[in-house]
């Protein structure tokens, strides 16, 4: 049994102030000259490819009521663009078609998929097309023996585990917002998750990608074998790539059989430290079996209870500094003698209720205003050390909100794969401030051979510190691959490599 999840859609930065316009806030970014401007001409080929009502055009985008806002604008309502034109294709065939013209008119690209990404990486930062896969969700094909499934870039990810269910499988991936993201935008973003622990990342579990080039030309590499080892494995160059390299319209992927048990507990714990020790007694115990181990402070559970949970009772009474959430597939909790003071789901509404508070984290505090959200990767004993320090920097500073009963700068995330997710409302939210956040987040980071995105990617929010990240020798490579396949530039430039 699987628990419903949260469904978080970027319509929903209609009821908020929108943020101030990208090229606003980061006047660094300079708009590439190179690229052409939309004409009447570039919209009368898109109306011989396209039906109009898979054409969505609008020449003053930046107004407040343009239909274009929730796909200029990401979902934690920091970055938008000006896009004058969105286009939906239904086929593999019109996504060549248009990367094609726009290649050969140097119309600039960004690839768009369910809009639930926190890095600004599927939205314009100028006046670039968007290019929505949302109407290619079809399961192109499923093998019960094999189990693996080929689907369309825009298959939504809890439709396929829907699909997949009375077959006895599920996908190896779960998150928060299953219920709006895409396959294909999880594929471009190597997205993590929740069950990051047992089944791996998508480097490893997607077995053959349907990719059309800047150029338009189709890479048709539909795989299904496990084992290939004919040259350069290519579709890695863009499971990670975040669009910039070629739009990625099928993925074939390998799915897991559905557990037959799923049980989880929550535990109270007063320190890091015991939450460590928790994971590894678990480990030792469960080994096989563990497929999440998260853990969330005493602040989330505070800004969640005030935003979205005001009269439901938490599952552990007292006030802990630690809760973590432990689920297995395959077993029972109790008979694997790893049920530490807590509370253990007797039965799925439970299970619901005990995953509700973690999942709920990201939505509330986004609730209480412009939120701040970071995903970093370090060694596990480092993980709250970067919140505490944090904490004790922006609360000196009196920034972090006005006397609440909770901060709102919450520390939460998957212990079992090293990644912390920070998230953050400033009082009195802007654009200085969040650079600032951003700074002593990025640079702690890296000071401690972190990194600064671990499942989210790099966007725009990062971009800028990728010099910091990564090596000339690295980043010069990058280069080389992104001017090979891409010369001209236009899909989705100003993101992941910075310019020299």
């Amino acid at each position: 049994m699987f628990r419903p999840r949260f469904i978080h859609t970027s319509r929903t930065i209609l009821n908020r102030n929108l943020t101030p316009l990208t090229r606003v806030k980061h006047p660094e970014f300079k708009r590439n000259p190179s690229f052409a401007q939309i004409e009447n001409k570039h919209l009368e080929f898109f109306k011989t490819v396209l039906a109009p009502n898979n054409i969505l055009h609008d020449t003053n985008p930046d107004d407040t009521s343009s239909s274009l806002i929730p796909y200029n604008t990401d979902w934690f309502n920091l970055y938008r663009g000006s896009s004058s034109l969105c286009l939906f294709p239904t086929s593999t065939d019109q996504v060549s078609q248009i990367l094609k013209y726009c290649n050969k008119n140097k119309l600039a690209v960004v690839a768009q998929g369910g809009r639930t990404g926190v890095s600004g990486g599927a939205s314009p930062v100028f006046d670039e097309i968007i290019v929505n896969t949302s109407k290619m969700n079809k399961v192109r094909h499923f093998d019960g023996v094999s189990g693996v499934a080929v689907v369309d870039a825009g298959v939504i990810l809890e439709s396929l585990d829907q699909y997949l269910e009375p077959k006895g499988y599920t996908v190896p991936l779960d998150l928060g917002a299953k219920g709006s993201c895409q396959i294909g935008g999880n594929v471009s973003t190597n997205a993590g998750g929740l069950r990051l622990m047992k089944f791996g990342n998508l480097h490893g579990n997607v077995l053959g990608l349907e990719v059309v080039l800047p150029d338009g030309t189709v890479l048709e590499n539909l795989s299904t074998l496990r084992k290939d080892n004919t040259g350069y494995d290519l579709k890695q160059l863009f499971i990670g790539a975040e669009g910039t390299l070629g739009l990625i319209t099928g993925i074939s992927l390998l799915t897991p059989r559905r557990p037959k048990a799923v049980n989880v507990a929550m535990v109270a714990l007063d320190s890091f430290e015991a939450v460590q020790d928790a994971f590894v007694m678990a480990k030792e115990d469960l080994s096989e079996i563990l497929s999440a181990f998260e853990f969330w402070d005493h602040d989330s559970v505070g800004v969640v209870k005030r935003e979205m949970m005001q009269d439901t009772s938490y599952p552990i009474e007292g006030k802990h500094a630690f809760y973590a959430l432990l689920e297995t597939q395959g077993s029972r909790l109790l008979e694997n003698g790893v049920a530490m003071d807590g509370v253990m789901a007797q039965d799925a509404k439970q299970i619901n209720a005990i995953w509700s508070w973690r999942e709920k984290i990201p939505e509330s505090i986004s609730k209480s205003g412009t939120a701040m959200t970071y995903d970093v990767a370090m060694e596990v004993p480092l993980l709250y050390k970067l919140v505490e320090d944090a904490k004790d920097h922006f609360g000196k500073k009196g920034l972090l909100g006005p006397g609440n009963l909770y901060s709102n700068l919450l520390g939460f995330g998957h212990v079992g794969d090293g990644n912390l997710h920070i998230m953050a409302n400033l009082d009195g939210f802007d654009h200085d401030g969040q650079e600032a956040m951003d700074e002593f987040v990025f640079d702690w980071t890296m000071r401690h051979n972190g990194s600064i995105t671990a499942e989210h990617g790099v966007g725009v929010s990062k971009v800028n510190y990728m010099k910091r990240a990564k090596s000339d020798v690295q980043l010069q490579l990058m280069r080389t691959l992104k001017n090979a396949i891409d010369p001209n530039g236009i899909m989705n430039p100003y993101k992941v490599i910075p310019d020299k």
